[in-house]
């Protein structure tokens, strides 16, 4: 199996070499290949303003604070007392004006406007900037720009996402307090006791919850499992961290947000229900699935890693232009773990164990890595050689499962089908308008004009989700489910599929009619036509 290499540089090499005979994440070149421990999580080392950015949140706060306090002419203790907030919000301010005064932006003309680049700071709370056009470096709009402008955009935008987006430098406002009367609560409270079904509706679920599924969802599902009391974890730091992941989701994007991270969650619920696997898992590996669900497509820009690297995105660079979205997924859940202290209380090497498994599994993820998993998947169910007694075949067959809950989508039932194929095909749109509008390539399945919805979901089932799902049903041997959703998937086929033919037809009888009304002779023509 290829072996992905310099994934992060000369500081991190990632090989996951092992997919169904072990997992190997995280191994440096100082580290012995194949080696039994992993190493600790390691970061490219950033540099920004003379600050050392190791991508570890907490000690780059402390330099933070301690930059500030030095140019304030204060103490550089890094511990403050409670009476002093304001001084964090003073300070905030005050870099925000700076920011405001001194930052370009690209306008829509190809000039650089330097007047309005704080609006920009008050519209993201992620982990970093929302798809920002002023870095967008491409000739027709932008004209040669200077290196040392260039310097200067990148800087500030190192600078807005490790400082404006930092949940430590500014008092937090409440999340969502679940305002719900009785009634509503109590439907939710139904909908939970019948979360293994495969016609969930997650849609539903979001509403009685008032838009917090993701978080009821989860805590639910933990309890269920009785991973609370196994791993000793704190509710407190569990509740918070589920609120950090869930607000660092887009509820801008149509398709990428935490309504979709619920769905593939109930999902994956559901596969490690099989009776196949579910004998076998140990609370480790359900800790692992219902996690790597949750978070896998965590602050996802609504674009995709095409768009990214042709736009020059700082994540491409970080990441060398490979599994760049879910390398960020991965090492945002990273960040706000250690944030949220969820697992401190757990031993070092533990926790750096299960932070590498969940970086495993989200990478899983990458739609490009699909015929690599699928065909190790196709030679073990071949050779019937899978033994779900070792750790490692268990961990790629969560690899598969989550796989299999991402692009499930084509396998619900119609109405739910539908709404979601509709939503990511306006997510590839939105996409393709952006790529008109600046004078970029238009990547593929994004021209609205071109691609239609019935003819992206027809290829899509084709080509990426009946071929993995047909696996699956292999390694259930037919359970259920596997029936249930196969059922679906060939209906829903065939039922973009006519779409599509409709569409077309429809279409080629009213170019065939065009030519012919201006000639008085359109209606025989066109009555021979289906």
């Amino acid at each position: 199996m290829p072996v992905l290499e310099g994934l992060w540089g000369p500081d991190l090499r990632m090989r996951d070499s092992g997919i169904g005979v072990g997992v190997e994440v995280g191994v440096c070149p100082e580290e012995t290949p194949r080696s039994p421990v992993w190493g600790p999580l390691r970061m490219p080392p950033v540099t920004c303003g003379g600050l050392s950015l190791a991508l570890e949140l907490p000690a780059l706060i402390r330099q933070l604070r301690a930059a500030w306090r030095a140019r304030r002419g204060g103490p550089l203790d890094p511990e403050r007392s409670p009476t002093s907030t304001w001084v964090a919000e003073e300070e905030v301010e005050e870099m925000k004006h700076d920011l405001e005064d001194t930052s370009p932006h690209l306008e829509a003309d190809g000039t650089l406007n330097t007047g309005h680049a704080g609006v920009l700071l008050v519209e993201r709370r992620g982990s970093y900037p929302l798809i920002d056009l002023r870095i967008l470096k491409t000739s027709a709009q932008q004209g040669e720009v200077e290196s040392g402008t260039r310097r200067k955009v990148k800087r500030l935008l190192s600078f807005q996402r490790y400082c404006h987006a930092s949940r430590l430098l500014v008092p937090q406002t409440p999340g969502s307090l679940h305002l719900l009367d009785d009634d509503y609560l109590g439907q939710a409270a139904h909908m939970l006791s019948k979360v293994g079904t495969w016609n969930f509706d997650i849609f539903l679920f979001d509403r009685l919850t008032n838009g917090n599924s993701l978080v009821t969802l989860m805590c639910h599902l933990f309890n269920v499992y009785g991973l609370i009391h196994h791993f000793e974890l704190d509710m407190v730091k569990l509740h918070r961290f589920l609120g950090m992941v869930q607000e660092d989701y887009h509820s801008q994007n149509p398709y990428h947000n935490a309504v979709h991270a619920a769905d593939v969650t109930q999902a994956m619920y559901c596969y490690l229900k099989e009776p196949k696997l579910a004998e076998q898992l140990s609370p480790l590996d359900v800790f692992l699935g219902l996690m790597a669900a949750a978070a896998h497509d965590v602050d996802h820009p609504g674009v995709n890693q095409p768009f990214l690297i042709k736009t020059r995105h700082h994540l491409a660079s970080l990441y060398q232009n490979t599994s760049v979205l879910e390398s960020h997924h991965w090492r945002s859940t990273v960040g706000m773990l250690r944030e949220s202290g969820l697992l401190s209380h757990l031993p070092v090497d533990m926790s750096q164990d299960m932070e590498q498994q969940l970086g495993s599994l989200i990478l899983a993820t990458d739609i490009s890595r699909q015929n690599e998993f699928l065909s190790t998947f196709r030679e073990h169910l071949d050779n019937q050689d899978l033994d779900l007694q070792l750790t490692s075949h268990r961990h790629f067959i969560l690899q598969i499962a989550l796989k299999c809950a991402d692009v499930c989508n084509p396998c619900r039932v119609w109405e739910l089908s539908r709404q979601w194929s509709e939503r990511v095909c306006e997510e590839f749109y939105r996409q393709g308008d952006l790529e008109r509008k600046f004078d970029l390539e238009i990547s593929p399945l994004c021209n609205q004009q071109a691609d239609s919805v019935p003819a992206i979901q027809s290829g899509f089932i084709s080509y990426i989700v009946e071929p993995l799902f047909e696996e699956w049903q292999r390694f259930t041997e037919s359970s259920l489910l596997s029936q249930t959703m196969m059922g679906h998937l060939h209906r829903n086929k065939a039922r973009w599929s006519r779409l599509r033919y409709e569409r077309t037809h429809s279409e080629t009888h009213s170019h065939a009619e065009e030519p012919e009304e201006g000639e008085g002779g359109g209606r025989e023509d066109g009555e021979d036509i289906p």
